[in-house]
């Protein structure tokens, strides 16, 4: 297992990465490993699940309580459309602990989207004390511009993902609406040797996600850089 919680924390630490979050597809269910592996490598650590929307968007979503992200991950997979994983397509879906062994396997198809569409899925999330991001915002498909074409006026957002290796300027360029708006340089990494080719800089009082959203306002002196 290449993307273990240990291997990701040491690749983590190698990199210099301080606070991260693990964003699985449509699960939060190996927040509780990547956590405690977190934990003991002393890296400071969210909990969060990157939620493919009916339009087929990623929204990344980060919790501060995790009894609340639990709950909202429940909810979520009752969204999820009733087909089962195939594994010899899609692979095992498992379901580790800290060390990497694993306690069972996700049987529910996580590669497909939850019924909910976007303002669906962002009130929801909103109601459990999730922290609502749209992913890779500059990417051609699975994101805002991607699947819708525009802006929407609704939900509103104050920070939008971005892939790692996009140049702001040029994309803001194209996308005005967006001016004044903050960001967030993720890795989105599927491999451990792409972790880290993303990370941003955030200037908050604490590791949490209601410091993330005070500093995509920039309230208080907070802010991020990418």
């Amino acid at each position: 297992m290449e993307m273990s919680p240990r291997d990701v924390v040491e690749r983590a630490k190698a990199c210099g990465i301080e606070w991260m979050a693990i964003t699985d597809h449509n699960s939060l269910a190996n927040c509780p490993a990547y956590e405690a592996a977190a934990r003991a490598g002393g890296i400071n650590f969210t909990w969060g699940v990157e939620v493919q929307t009916s339009e087929e968007i990623h929204l990344l979503v980060y919790f501060d309580e995790c009894e609340q992200a639990k709950a909202f991950g429940g909810e979520l997979h009752g969204s999820l459309l009733p087909i089962d994983n195939d594994p010899e397509f899609f692979g095992d879906q498992v379901i580790i602990d800290e060390n990497g062994n694993i306690l069972g396997m996700e049987q529910r198809a996580l590669i497909n989207s939850s019924v909910w569409d976007l303002q669906s899925a962002v009130e929801i999330a909103r109601s459990y004390g999730g922290y609502c991001v749209p992913a890779h915002v500059d990417a051609e498909v699975n994101s805002l511009f991607g699947q819708l074409g525009f802006l929407p006026p609704e939900p509103r957002f104050d920070l939008f993902g971005i892939t790692a290796s996009l140049k702001l300027d040029g994309f803001l360029a194209l996308h005005p609406e967006l001016d004044g708006k903050s960001f967030l340089r993720c890795s989105d990494a599927h491999y451990l040797a792409d972790l880290g080719s993303g990370i941003s800089r955030v200037f908050a009082q604490s590791p949490r996600a209601d410091e993330l959203a005070k500093a995509a306002l920039g309230i208080e002196n907070r802010k991020i850089l990418v």
